[in-house]
């Protein structure tokens, strides 16, 4: 009976153990990549002077007796994504309680999430808090002062939290299902990917209010920012890339894969677009040619379950799910580089 108990707990949280005196207070002063673990309900920190993992932060709920110096309780249930503030000392990751690396869509109704914001230096929970709906990520706004997280109801909703007091401000009703929740690289933008109403909200961060309410592909999961006053929204069973222009909020662009997407991502020093294949474990990429259209460039191979891309300088860092690892792409060469071993599932990343 006790195995049973065991396996459900495992099966249903990821963990049932306590935090115990094990987990010390880390000191993540060194440029840093944050690898969330999706698998493990773990954060992976990449030393980006070495490339390789400096230290690992446990996600806990923030349950049970609370000690300095440490993370409490149960483990957060397969985190995903993740966010830092605009002064980079707090990071944002939600927990959906479920495992979305084989899509997005079907959230399971009665299911809550977590919204769980840690101290980027010493990997501690500042606060934990339990959404009424399963959510898809959790995101600063643009001044960090505050932290943004959808529903993935049928009547979508996000949820907007002071970053301070941490209390609910506005709840702003939205498409089906909707998945991940983005700013415009000007911050003067909300997007959100509404998964099962084929359309992305654009949500004005000041006021509220509903910009817009744009048409793109077939279950959308995100509109990644770009660096060029575009969204890149990728529609993972419509297997297309919607392109929406931040000044008119419309779609100017569909870009046809012939493979469902796993994330997007715009280089904008090489004006590229990449898009993960997390069938094929690789990376294509397109060129943005003088009239703006994107043409298909090449692909190259990182590896299985390639899924979030992260750029610094001329070096991509790619999260792969199923291999559990990152690899370390060079840029220019479009060629993955180096492989480093993380947590199960690792998913978003972000970079310090």
């Amino acid at each position: 009976m006790r195995k049973t108990v065991i396996l459900l707990c495992a099966l249903i949280f990821g963990s049932c153990t306590d935090m115990s005196s094990d987990e010390p207070q880390l000191n993540i002063t060194y440029p840093a990549a944050y690898v969330v673990n999706g698998g493990s309900s773990t954060i992976s920190v990449i030393n980006l002077t070495t490339n390789s993992v400096t230290d690992v932060i446990k996600l806990r709920d923030g349950s049970g007796t609370k000690m300095q110096g440490m993370n409490m309780g149960y483990a957060l249930a397969f985190p995903h994504h993740i966010y830092l503030n605009a002064s980079k000392t707090q990071i944002a990751i939600a927990a959906p309680g479920m495992d979305l690396s084989a899509g997005h869509t079907g959230a399971m109704a009665g299911m809550t999430g977590k919204l769980a914001v840690l101290d980027a230096t010493t990997g501690l929970n500042v606060k934990v808090i339990e959404t009424p709906i399963m959510n898809h990520n959790a995101v600063f706004s643009s001044d960090g002062t505050e932290i943004w997280t959808s529903q993935m109801g049928e009547t979508g909703k996000v949820l907007v939290y002071d970053a301070l007091t941490f209390a609910l401000k506005n709840t702003i009703v939205v498409g089906k299902e909707p998945a991940e929740v983005t700013f415009s690289n000007d911050g003067t933008v909300a997007f959100v990917a509404n998964g099962m109403s084929n359309s992305v909200t654009a949500i004005d961060p000041t006021s509220k209010a509903i910009l817009a309410t744009i048409p793109v592909g077939i279950n959308p999961v995100g509109a990644w920012t770009g660096a060029d006053d575009r969204m890149y929204v990728d529609n993972e069973d419509g297997q297309t890339v919607s392109i929406i222009d931040v000044k008119t909020l419309k779609v100017v662009e569909t870009v046809a894969l012939g493979f469902m997407p796993g994330f997007v991502a715009y280089q904008a020093d090489m004006k590229e677009m990449w898009v993960t294949d997390p069938k094929a474990g690789k990376v294509h990429w397109w060129t943005k040619d003088a009239s703006g259209k994107m043409i298909r460039s090449g692909a190259f191979a990182t590896a299985a379950g390639s899924h979030a891309i992260a750029f610094k300088n001329m070096t991509a860092y790619v999260t792969n799910q199923e291999a559990g690892s990152v690899s370390i792409v060079d840029v220019m060469l479009h060629k993955a580089t180096k492989t480093i071993l993380v947590g199960k599932k690792p998913n978003g990343i972000v970079i310090k």
